[in-house]
């Protein structure tokens, strides 16, 4: 009997240890823009996957109004928006409201109209994509499938070289 009971016992921890463990992040497993709800700037207006174009590609990109890298390449986005006509870009931070719309209006954002940038409350975005470190990008067809994912500081001509 002592023998059936570790034997049972041996079983269960190698089939514990031998478990596959799902470390794929969700934006992998689930390739597709998520249903995301943010609080637009400056109107406090919500802004939902339903709402984006289905005509162009999706540029998600998570930062923070404090962030260094975020400024830099905020302000090389918007010197190049040029290169992102055929896109939407969703800028949204889990911060402050009051410190995304400075930012919004330090930045000029209202002077480009490709361009939503909102509060993330819950923080669903950075969950989803699993940020781990500002700025963070993701890059989704008109179809709505994820292209790239680009974490830190990327250079918009290497962004823009997958629309």
């Amino acid at each position: 009997m002592k023998k059936i009971v570790a034997l049972l016992l041996i079983s269960c921890f190698y089939k514990v240890s031998i478990a596959q463990n799902d470390s794929l992040p969700v934006y992998l497993r689930f390739p597709s823009i998520p249903p995301f709800n943010i609080i637009k700037v400056p109107d406090s207006s919500r802004f939902t996957k339903d709402n984006l174009d289905k005509k162009k590609a999706t540029l998600i990109f998570i930062f923070s109004p404090d962030c260094d890298h975020c400024q830099h390449e905020t302000k090389n986005l918007t010197a190049n928006i040029k290169l992102f006509k055929k896109a939407q870009i969703v800028m949204a931070s889990p911060l402050d409201y009051g410190q995304i719309k400075q930012f919004y209006e330090e930045y000029k954002i209202a002077a480009y109209p490709n361009i939503i940038m909102g509060r993330d409350p819950s923080y669903f975005l950075g969950s989803f994509f699993n940020i781990r470190s500002f700025p963070a990008m993701f890059l989704y067809d008109k179809k709505g499938k994820l292209i790239k994912a680009f974490d830190g500081s990327v250079p918009v001509t290497i962004i823009a070289s997958y629309l």
